[in-house]
């Protein structure tokens, strides 16, 4: 058996009996193919098939080199040096390669298939070889164009399988963040409402005071009168009695003090006067109690004319509490890609929209070196390259300069002298003017005249984390000039 190393092929060269194949009685040549090349030289195709037969053997025959026969593939024992269990060996490798052939056949493939009828047309003739030849060749080509057809048929179910995963596992990540949304949102709430109480309290303490004070005052007034005429109660009474005493006397001594008591008799004594405003003042502290309270409070809790919605935050972009300020964060946060999220840009949207009136925010940004500012049609696109689609307007500072943008135009650049930290941002709906301007300076930006359809949403993005972009709050009493 001559072997071809680059091409891995055996060459059959017709031998004698001795050395014919058992199943096909093609010859082969006991050359250097020995049990140990036929594991670690030769890679052929079945070797799966008689490897359970070496490694029956291959303990045993220590002094016996193995062949395989180049046409059906049949271990062989090799007779190249005598052996005194030659036979036995040989009986021993034939009954166990049935035996594996038996075994090997009972399952139906192709291959197997291919087998059987290989074993019906069992014959020392040429012609029985080539026909099972084509035979195999056939259902390999068979098997390789369905396997090629399968494949090609499996990659739609496998990318169907992976955008199902994707979405399990965006639907996981909502569920944890929806649970944690909610419990953040009835902390914040206990806490505002903490404050609010301790408003409330101190308010009721202070009311209470007043009124307790004003009870001292006017309980010390009543008091001050009633001593006052204590006294001259006691007075008069005195002076009423020393009367009546010289009433009684004798007449010779009424008649020399009648004139002293006739003087003591005048009372010179002013009326007592009424004391106005002595009740407390009931409608002071009690006339539209509720009403008054919360005007007070009015007056001392700020509220933003714009807040953010962070379903629609990019996950590189953290809002505080009270939704009033966003920062850019080199970090990815985990959050579920929702429709209404950003996903390539570090953009977010106001929560409230606006579809008529005017409306007016100042936002601080700082020394922020990326920012835009404007806002965005309701239906306008949220995925992808937002900036090359319709429906947003904005002003902003990017790549040194401060432009307008309304894409998918490009951008323009504006002839902005002094450094910008506080824009504000004007909407007028209903006559469709978008203006921007210096809060600081009142100084005019840019303005922009579009006739609105739908809602407008302010939008806010974020391209650097040198400073946060910060919505103003305004106290709730003043209206924001617009």
């Amino acid at each position: 058996m001559e072997q071809d190393v680059q091409s891995n092929v055996v060459h059959v060269t017709p031998m004698t009996a001795a050395n014919a194949c058992r199943l096909c009685d093609l010859g082969f040549s006991p050359s250097r193919c020995n049990k140990y090349r036929l594991f670690h030289g030769h890679k052929l195709t079945n070797k799966a098939d008689y490897t359970v037969v070496l490694e029956e053997f291959v303990g045993k025959l220590q002094d016996t080199t193995l062949a395989v026969c180049s046409s059906c593939k049949t271990l062989l024992l090799r007779y190249g040096r005598v052996s005194k269990d030659s036979q036995r060996i040989k009986m021993l490798i034939t009954d166990m390669w049935m035996k594996t052939r038996e075994k090997r056949c009972a399952t139906p493939t192709t291959t197997l298939e291919v087998k059987r009828r290989r074993e019906v047309v069992d014959t020392p003739c040429n012609d029985n070889n080539t026909a099972y030849t084509s035979l195999q060749s056939t259902v390999t080509g068979d098997t390789t164009t369905a396997k090629e057809n399968l494949k090609t048929a499996l990659k739609p179910l496998q990318t169907k399988l992976r955008i199902f995963k994707e979405f399990q596992n965006t639907l996981d990540q909502t569920a944890k963040l929806i649970k944690f949304q909610a419990q953040n949102i009835e902390r914040q709430i206990k806490e505002e409402f903490e404050k609010l109480h301790q408003f409330l309290c101190v308010e009721e303490t202070t009311r209470i005071t007043k009124v307790r004070k004003e009870e001292k005052q006017k309980t010390k007034m009543v008091k001050e009168k009633i001593e006052k005429m204590n006294k001259e109660i006691s007075s008069l009474s005195a002076t009423i009695r020393a009367i009546e005493e010289e009433m009684r006397a004798e007449d010779v001594l009424f008649i020399q003090n009648y004139e002293a008591t006739m003087k003591r008799s005048q009372c010179r004594l002013p009326d007592p006067e009424s004391i106005s405003g002595i009740l407390i003042n009931v409608p002071k502290h009690l006339s539209n109690l509720k009403f008054s309270v919360l005007q007070k409070m009015q007056e001392t809790v700020e509220y933003a004319p714009v807040t953010l919605d962070p379903n629609t935050a990019h996950c590189n972009l953290i809002l505080t509490d009270d939704l009033t300020s966003v920062r850019y964060s080199d970090e990815e946060q985990m959050l579920p890609d929702n429709p209404e999220r950003f996903d390539m840009f570090a953009c977010v949207l106001g929560s409230e929209g606006f579809d008529s009136g005017t409306h007016c925010w100042d936002v601080e940004v700082g020394d922020s070196t990326g920012w835009f500012l404007g806002v965005m049609a309701e239906s306008a696109q949220r995925k992808n390259k937002i900036f090359s689609k319709s429906g947003i307007w904005l002003v902003g500072h990017f790549c040194g300069e401060y432009k307008a943008h309304i894409p998918p135009k490009s951008p323009t650049i504006l002839p902005v002298k002094e450094k910008l930290q506080r824009i504000r941002v004007q909407l007028d709906w209903d006559s469709g003017k978008l203006s921007f301007s210096d809060a600081f300076t009142n100084t005019h930006i840019h303005s922009f005249t579009h006739r609105f359809t739908e809602r407008a949403l302010p939008f806010f993005g974020v391209g650097c984390n040198i400073s946060p972009l910060v919505i103003l709050q305004v106290n709730s009493s003043v209206k924001p000039t617009l």
